[in-house]
């Protein structure tokens, strides 16, 4: 059994951790970025797609945030040019969003900076380290019925 003690120890770690990383990792974010946080995640999942186009709802699961705000942040993506959005012919109520090219060169841009500022921040830990965060972090997110 585990040592509840311990299990809350190790959540206080991880929570003021993930907090602390992500403060100034978002820095990546400023106004002279070109692109916000909400809208970089958008295009990650926009551009990793086949076509670099993703379903609505594919990237509202991602997102962790309502379907509603999702929907006006891509309306906002649309009238700056960086993504389309259309019907989907397979789903008459859902919807595509395809990244633009000026959306995919912003997105490249800025993912570059933000993939080195993630890299300095990890930087503390080791490869195997690392491989062992994303292993256990992994573990901490799957279904328990996958255990």
């Amino acid at each position: 059994m585990t040592d509840r003690r311990l299990a809350v120890q190790a959540w206080e770690s991880l929570f003021r951790a993930q907090h602390e990383v992500f403060t100034e990792i978002s820095r990546d974010f400023d106004d002279d970025a070109g692109l916000s946080q909400s809208e970089y995640d958008v295009l990650l999942t926009v551009t990793r797609a086949p076509q670099m186009t993703a379903r609505l709802r594919d990237i509202t699961r991602y997102m962790l945030v309502s379907q509603p705000s999702v929907s006006r942040l891509i309306d906002r993506m649309v009238a700056r040019g960086l993504v389309t959005k259309c019907g989907d012919p397979q789903d008459g109520r859902g919807a595509l969003v395809s990244a633009t090219e000026r959306g995919a060169t912003d997105f490249r841009r800025v993912a570059t900076a933000h993939a080195r500022s993630i890299a300095a921040r990890m930087s503390k830990l080791s490869d195997a380290e690392l491989a062992q965060l994303r292993d256990l972090t992994a573990r901490l997110r799957a279904d328990e019925s996958e255990d």
